[in-house]
């Protein structure tokens, strides 16, 4: 498979949507399009991970850090397995080889900024003890408390034994769709923003806490 590092051009969302199969992916952006209803993102803290409880092994949330980047807030069991670690705390780009870093960048810029809903085909990286893995990435765009579009719900699926890891990708096939709204883009805040956030822990910690069995949302006065 030719992958975009190499020069393969972005194709219609159209296109290529009929190719989400996956359960998990379509559960989580069911899930997305419900809490959206006609805004242009729904809000981080209206997610509650029972309603995506089947998907929560592939599930994800990011946090803008940057222009084009964007770090693990918390994050479902698959992608520790993939990684061989724990991967709150950080950047989405280290599951990617360095070629599709920047396809995989100016993704997350217009997922952020448009906004717009993306879906991406990965394959593994091959090599001794590394046998063949496909997979797919959504991105959905949400907004924070304070209004802003700088979380992401996100969801990883992938076919293929593990192997020695970890497993990074090159990018296949990205398609984009453009959010319809009435709503304006000026922020504004949750009024029903519940009163939690997620906890942030360095990819590097270990402990009991460091291979959850799934998505967490803990509760916090801070």
């Amino acid at each position: 498979m030719k992958n975009l590092s190499e020069g393969q051009n972005i194709i219609p969302f159209s296109d290529y949507v009929q190719e989400v199969k996956h359960p998990a992916l379509q559960q989580v952006d069911a899930y997305w399009e419900a809490l959206r209803k006609n805004r242009l993102a729904p809000f981080r803290a209206d997610v509650d991970p029972r309603g995506i409880e089947k998907a929560l092994e592939y599930a994800f949330i990011l946090e803008r850090v940057a222009p084009g980047h964007a770090r693990f807030r918390i994050a479902g069991m698959h992608l520790v397995t993939l990684m061989g670690m724990e991967v709150r705390g950080m950047p989405l780009a280290t599951l990617f080889v360095p070629k599709a870093r920047k396809p995989l960048s100016d993704t997350l810029e217009q997922v952020f900024t448009e906004p717009e809903k993306a879906t991406l085909s990965l394959s593994a990286e091959r090599g001794i003890g590394k046998p063949p893995i496909d997979g797919q990435l959504m991105l959905l765009p949400m907004k924070s408390d304070l209004g802003e579009i700088s979380r992401v719900l996100g969801c990883l699926v992938s076919e293929g034994t593990t192997g020695r890891t970890p497993r990074r990708f090159h990018i296949g096939k990205i398609s984009r769709r453009r959010i319809i709204s009435d709503e304006k883009r000026n922020p504004a805040t949750n009024p029903n923003a519940l009163a939690f956030t997620e906890t942030q822990m360095p990819y590097k910690q270990k402990g009991p806490d460091a291979m959850h069995p799934a998505l967490r949302l803990v509760k916090s006065d801070t």
